[in-house]
């Protein structure tokens, strides 16, 4: 992989021409170089960071959720060993001792990315890119130098970054944002964190699973407002066991040093809490500045992100922006696909069956992932539903495991036929919710996860198990005949 494209013979000015230019090499704009390279075009990848990864890689996924199986590994051997072994936290641990595994992480991850670039002779060049016009992205190189590239199909994936309120002074050090939080040197006996979704929720039950006392205030009743209710209050309940408070209903009116020991948030109910620390998680912003967007005939939209058409193509037909940059649902599993669903439609490639059966994951202690209808979307949408549950507590490798505050949600239709959706909350969660993404695809029914046989003893029985209760609850409903029973909704 050259670092460096050389730039045509010729004057300073010279154009360098390329297929394909991709702006980030985040999930999604790596994965658009990649797919981009392996249908024979020429392109060059863009990025500001001397390595490869964005965000993702350096300060988002990678980082918290490496923080995240140390301190996993910490209450779970606690617990697996029944007291046994005394296991202490110090009080002055150092956060950093915490990560000496993530940078060996980080590199791994990066040599791969890099190195799957170099495999399929992609380029890649170091340096700020900004839109000359909409043909071509002109980019500042590290030594002051100015290259332009102009190319038939432009991609946009350069991700977002924290959103920094007026009424919140992040200084980085008392008060931080989830970028700042992994340079904290010790660890903090008190964090508040603002805000309650995916990247407040994850850091929230890291720092109680650390022996931190947290309080998560949000204005919303429950967090995660975008997950099944009865999956968010097991979660809630698991956070408060570790030790955890949730605030909900109120907002932080004043946020501030006071220049002795605490930060403390004023609330718009005249309370106050007083912490070591403040993690400021109340979203994030497009990370657009700089890239001079008028040129190219873009702008953002209301919400400050690039609109875009199902395909991720911009009002500008040949610029494509993926990821982040054009908002929810800001998955990275998601981002990847975007990144290589745009190339193959720019270039008129097959784009394959494709699905919007997309599995959410949430990376908190414990797991909660969902994929599919809850069950009040499955209300709304049918009438009615019919729901198998199965508790992690209630299986022997839950009880073995020491998994015992788990719960799968199977929602199937009003006839207790068509499996719809999964909501799962429970260590393992991200990775269960595959078998239910998969029936969804392949339309496989409820009766099907009674009539085969799963290993004992695993956590995937819950599905048998959930499956066996709708059976229940369907011979119930319909006692004369399972023919009885009405047809299965469709799904889509």
């Amino acid at each position: 992989m050259s670092e460096t494209p050389r730039p045509s013979a010729g004057s300073a000015a010279a154009i360098d021409r390329f297929d394909v230019v991709v702006i980030g090499s985040g999930p999604a704009g790596h994965k658009a170089t990649i797919q981009a390279a392996k249908a024979g075009k020429k392109v060059v990848l863009v990025e500001r960071e001397i390595d490869v990864g964005g965000a993702c890689v350096h300060r988002g996924t990678i980082p918290s959720k490496t923080l995240r199986e140390t301190a996993l590994a910490f209450t779970e051997f606690r617990v697996k060993t029944g007291g046994v072994f005394p296991v202490t936290m110090s009080e002055d641990l150092e956060v950093a001792s915490l990560m000496n595994r993530m940078e060996d992480v980080i590199r791994a991850h990066q040599r791969f990315m890099s190195e799957q670039l170099r495999r399929n002779g992609a380029l890649k060049l170091h340096g700020r890119a900004r839109f000359a016009d909409a043909r071509t992205v002109e980019v500042e190189t590290v030594g002051g130098g100015r290259r332009r590239l102009t190319a038939d199909v432009i991609v946009i994936a350069t991700g977002s970054r924290p959103r920094t309120p007026p009424d919140v002074p992040v200084d980085h050090d008392k008060i931080l944002d989830s970028d700042s939080l992994l340079s904290l040197t010790w660890r903090p006996k008190s964090l508040t964190v603002l805000g309650a979704g995916v990247i407040a929720s994850e850091y929230a039950t890291i720092f109680a699973a650390l022996g931190t006392k947290v309080t998560m205030i949000d204005k919303g009743a429950r967090p995660l407002g975008f997950l099944d209710g009865e999956i968010v209050d097991q979660f809630v309940a698991a956070f408060a066991r570790a030790g955890g408070r949730y605030v909900g209903g109120r907002k932080h009116v004043k946020v501030e040093w006071d220049g002795v020991e605490h930060v403390v948030t004023t609330l718009d109910d005249g309370s106050e809490i007083r912490s070591e620390r403040l993690l400021c998680c109340l979203g994030r912003v497009a990370n657009v500045d700089g890239l001079d967007l008028a040129a190219a005939g873009l702008a953002v939209s209301d919400r400050g992100v690039i609109p875009v058409d199902e395909h991720c193509r911009t009002a500008v037909p040949h610029i494509y922006a993926v990821g982040d940059v054009i908002g929810p649902p800001s998955l990275a599993s998601s981002s990847m696909e975007q990144g290589r669903r745009a190339v193959c439609h720019a270039f008129n490639l097959t784009l394959g069956h494709g699905s919007e059966t997309i599995p959410a994951g949430i990376y908190t202690i414990p797991e909660m992932s969902q994929v599919g209808l809850t069950e009040a979307e499955a209300t709304r949408k049918y009438g009615g539903c019919l729901v198998g549950r199965a508790k992690f507590a209630e299986l022997a490798r839950g009880q073995i495991s020491a998994i015992q505050d788990g719960l799968l949600k199977l929602v199937a239709d009003p006839g207790g036929k068509h499996v719809l959706g999964l909501q799962i909350v429970g260590e393992g969660a991200c990775e269960l919710i595959h078998v239910g993404q998969m029936a969804l695809l392949c339309d496989f029914g409820v009766d099907g996860f009674v009539d085969n046989i799963f290993n004992f003893p695993t956590l995937a029985e819950a599905y048998r198990v959930a499956a066996l209760d709708i059976v229940k609850q369907r011979a119930k409903l319909f006692p004369n005949s399972v023919a009885a029973a009405p047809a299965p909704a469709p799904i889509a």
